[in-house]
This record gives structure tokens, C-alpha cells and sequence, in this order.
């Protein structure tokens, strides 16, 4: 099919042209406006709500890490932080926190060791901490590897002034109906905490 445009057709479809060339034109400008700097005043109101989510944040991982401990120990210039307790399904329960050396000398948990003088090698550690079952009148003691190293941590240095170290200790677990257990450990008096299932 042929069509035939006289000289007003061509007119009218040049200006058609033209007005499609105009409305792209205008589509692409507003396309890219949106990436155009907001208005000052935007921009101050919306600093201050940012700033407030952060600090709202901060405060809120403040009060979390205050609930992840779960007790606390003093033995003179030591300080002792337990921060989890948890039950394994290989029927034991990992116990972990930090120590932290708040006396002028330096420390390495010699008094921490255990009792067993046939064993060698957990000096500096936590072999002589234990869990009690008030409830079920039992006491756990740190289990130990084919060794008879303690699996628990062993300090490589010297902690000074205001230093801590992380620590674990791994214990058989009580009947799963036994949640609370004091820890103890060295000359540290015994600090009560809850299980909580892993």
C-alpha cells in the first residue's frame, strides 16, 4: 500500500516528528533529574535520624554484650568473665569467657591447674576448673584428651597489667533437666550460670 502525502501531510508529520523529538528530549532530562542533590534543608533533616540509628545501634550491641555474661569472679587482682555455657549434642558442654589481669604483677593461671601430679603439660591452664550439679550432687571435671591434656585453654604468655585473654573449658554434660551449674576454678569463688543448649 502506497501512501501519498501532500505538502500539508509532510508539514503535519515534520511537526510530529519535531513534538516526539521534544517529549524524549524532556523524558531523558527528568530521567536524570533524580539523581540531583536534594535540597539542603533535606539534607539536615535527614542527618540527624542517621545519626540517632547509629548511636540507637551502639547502645543496643552495649546492652547485649552486658546480657552475653553470664557471671562474674574476682580472686584478688583477677577477674574472671563467663560469657556462654553451652550443651553439645556430643554430650558435653563448652563453657568460655575472658580473665583479665587488673594487678600490677603479671599472671598466667599457675594456680588454675589441676591437682594431678601423674599428668604433665596443663600447666598455665584451665585443668583444674570444674562445674558442680548442685541439684544432682555431682561434680564435673575438665574432660581430657587421650594425652591427658585438658581440653581447655592453655595460656601461651604472661598476661600484665590490664590485659585479657579469651578462655574455654569442656566438661561432660549433666542430664539435659540440670539448666543451672556453678563454675569454679582455682581460688576463684564458684559463679553460678545457665546451660543453654547448642
Amino acid at each position: 500500500m502506497r501512501i501519498e502525502l501532500s505538502e500539508d501531510g509532510k508539514s503535519v508529520m515534520k511537526r510530529s516528528l519535531l513534538v516526539g523529538g521534544v517529549v524524549a528530549a524532556l523524558l531523558t532530562v527528568s530521567a536524570c533529574g533524580g539523581d540531583a542533590d536534594p535540597e539542603p534543608d533535606a539534607r539536615k533533616s535527614s542527618s540527624p535520624s542517621s545519626h540517632d540509628s547509629s548511636e540507637e545501634g551502639k547502645g543496643s550491641s552495649d546492652s547485649a554484650s552486658k546480657q552475653d555474661v553470664l557471671a562474674e569472679a574476682k580472686d584478688g587482682d583477677i577477674a574472671v568473665k563467663i560469657e556462654s555455657a553451652v550443651r553439645d549434642q556430643g554430650g558435653f558442654v563448652t563453657v568460655s569467657g575472658t580473665v583479665t589481669n587488673n594487678g600490677s604483677t603479671s599472671w598466667i593461671g599457675a594456680n588454675w591447674k589441676s591437682e594431678e601430679t601423674e599428668l604433665q603439660g596443663n600447666g598455665g591452664s584451665l585443668a583444674g576448673a570444674n562445674l558442680v550439679d548442685v541439684s544432682g550432687k555431682k561434680k564435673y571435671l575438665v574432660l581430657r584428651d587421650t594425652g591427658g591434656r585438658c581440653l581447655c585453654t592453655k595460656f601461651s604468655k604472661l598476661l600484665g597489667n590490664g590485659e585479657s585473654a579469651s578462655w574455654y573449658a569442656q566438661f561432660p554434660a549433666p542430664p539435659e533437666e540440670t539448666t543451672d551449674v556453678k563454675f569454679q576454678v582455682g581460688t576463684m569463688p564458684p559463679a553460678t550460670i545457665q546451660i543453654s543448649e547448642g
